[in-house]
């Protein structure tokens, strides 16, 4: 099934997610990837507050290429989402309502996920080039220093996105496997 969102999100706007949907993501997107999440683990360690509140906010695991003359980011493909399980967990804990990434998840993020009522997408890997024209806007508003990996608002317009795991566990990965092995 195919929805259009605006970001950010609430629990009521994940609710109605299902495995498997088709969503096109407009609104404000945040970027972190490992490096950012690292830090961003450091500043609630340290208990201070995160360069943006992440109530009911998206993270788009990216790290951008140079943008182009006249475009606004690079290629905007998703990393592997993975490398931010030990991150993630806690995150959602604190509000975050979603993830944007490529993957599977650990299961402590898999019972985040449910715990929170949050939602983890999909972004096609290997389509960096098309998925960037959906970004309208991009401004580094945390750890420029970590160049690539500094943390990013977005504006995006119908970014297409696939739910992977909905707040009630379902992980897409899962049903597809167990619908090939019907096939077959």
């Amino acid at each position: 099934m195919e929805k259009y969102l605006t970001a950010p999100f609430t629990a009521e706007k994940t609710a109605n997610l299902k495995a498997g949907d088709y969503v096109y993501i407009t609104g404000t997107v945040y970027t972190a990837r490992d490096a950012a999440h690292k830090r961003m683990a450091e500043t609630l360690e340290k208990g201070e507050p995160l360069p943006f509140d992440i109530r009911d906010q998206l993270i788009y695991y990216l790290g951008p290429s140079p943008a182009r003359e006249g475009r606004v980011i690079g290629s905007a493909g998703p990393t592997t989402s993975s490398r931010m399980d030990k991150y993630a967990p806690e995150l959602l804990d604190l509000g975050l309502r979603g993830m944007i990434g490529k993957g599977k998840r650990n299961q402590q993020v898999i019972d985040a996920i449910v715990r929170n009522q949050s939602v983890y997408f999909a972004a096609v890997g290997g389509a960096g080039a098309l998925l960037s024209k959906c970004i309208k806007k991009a401004e580094v508003i945390a750890y420029e220093d970590l160049g690539t990996e500094a943390i990013r608002k977005l504006e995006v317009e119908n970014l297409p996105v696939i739910v992977v795991i909905d707040q009630e566990g379902r992980n897409q990965y899962e049903i597809a496997v167990e619908e090939w092995q019907k096939e077959i």
